[in-house]
């Protein structure tokens, strides 16, 4: 397949990068700004709220990093198994499969130990954890290790057969241990740059060498959490910039291709950096709004007898349960008979918790009052 762009990594000292530090400061301030306004009020919350609300946003977190790559995660297995892995107790945990278990282990240690130095191996070992199978899909691919390009050269390519666009091509695999031995004697040497700055940096850096048969972009993403992390200097998270580029997917895409075919200035791209990670954190307001709901309601009705099906399923409701609540699906989750969970719904409408939905329908539908 022909190809006509220049790359920025075959250009001579590719990773001297530069960028206009007068056109980031405004928007570098507003973001140290959000970041310590959000840990202020995730402090004042007290230790069982904060808890709940770092749950919501790593499950947020683990989903949407999936979903940017066109992957959709079973949010209640994300749910359950973070807080496996942090040993939560949360009510109605379900057993998660191997997979969401292996993106869940790689965002927790990007984010809980970001002190530790990145390496090779550490790299080798996310990458394991994504692909536990050794397959992306139905294909096998090299896992663990970086890639070798048996198969032709590395491309981003879309397009029907035989009309495809290739949006970039990356280093040949030959280059891939010099290059990554260079990024990471930087990414693990280079304190004397903003932390943030330094994420948006290394977030392209790792995508241009792509040093892997697939999952780079959840890999990159990882690795800027981390550096979140470590520029908020705690291993809570209480913001999710992957959300904030699944709803910007077709720009960010764009400003990748556009940088990678640019020059070594990477102003343009640490600009709708800093823009997307200042949405990421005011949407933040989001999160807390849901988990104080949650919190408020069983406080209000913390005189009221509830059986453990019913707090289950209530619990899914104020954590967003996807779809409707019928008294089939009731019976399905909490493993019991139609008519029991006619009668937890029943009972829970007589103490004016649930309310019938007007859409009507062959079956009855279930709202919170």
């Amino acid at each position: 397949m022909q190809r006509l762009s220049t790359y920025i990594h075959e250009l001579e000292s590719w990773s001297n990068f530069t960028w206009r530090l007068d056109q980031l400061i405004l928007p570098l301030s507003e973001v140290h700004f959000l970041q310590g306004r959000i840990l202020g009020k995730m402090e004042a919350l007290g230790f069982s709220l904060q808890k709940e609300a770092f749950l919501e946003t790593l499950t947020l977190d683990v989903l949407k990093t999936s979903e940017i790559e066109g992957e959709r995660l079973n949010a209640e297995q994300v749910r359950s198994s973070i807080a496996r892995h942090l040993g939560l107790e949360i009510a109605g945990s379900i057993p998660s499969d191997r997979h969401v278990d292996g993106v869940v282990e790689m965002m927790l240690d990007a984010t809980q130990n970001f002190n530790d130095p990145l390496t090779s191996d550490r790299l080798f070992n996310w990458h394991s954890a994504l692909f536990t199978s050794g397959r992306s899909g139905m294909y096998p691919i090299s896992v663990g290790q970086w890639r070798t390009d048996k198969k032709g050269p590395m491309q981003v390519v879309s397009g029907a057969f035989g009309n495809e666009k290739v949006h970039f091509q990356a280093p040949d695999s030959a280059k891939i241990p010099a290059e990554m031995a260079l990024f990471l004697d930087w990414f693990n040497t280079n304190n004397t740059l903003d932390s943030v700055i330094k994420a948006g940096v290394a977030h392209l850096w790792l995508l241009t060498i792509h040093p892997f048969d697939d999952g780079n972009g959840r890999i990159a993403r990882a690795m800027t959490d981390l550096l979140m992390a470590l520029s908020d200097t705690s291993a809570q998270r209480f913001y999710s910039l992957s959300a904030q580029i699944q709803l910007d997917r077709n720009a960010y895409y764009t400003i990748l291709e556009k940088t990678q075919k640019g020059n070594l200035d990477l102003t343009e791209w640490l600009t709708w950096f800093l823009q997307t990670l200042i949405k990421a954190l005011k949407s933040t307001d989001e999160v807390l709004k849901k988990v104080l709901a949650k919190a408020d309601f069983w406080q209000k009705n913390s005189s009221i007898s509830l059986n453990e099906r019913q707090k289950k399923m209530l619990n899914k409701i104020l954590d967003g349960f996807d779809g409707h609540i019928t008294s089939e699906k009731w019976a399905k989750i909490c493993k019991c008979s139609k008519d029991t969970a006619i009668r937890d719904l029943n009972d829970l409408l007589a103490k004016n918790i649930l309310q019938k939905d007007d859409a009507g329908g062959r079956s009855t539908r279930y709202r919170m009052s």
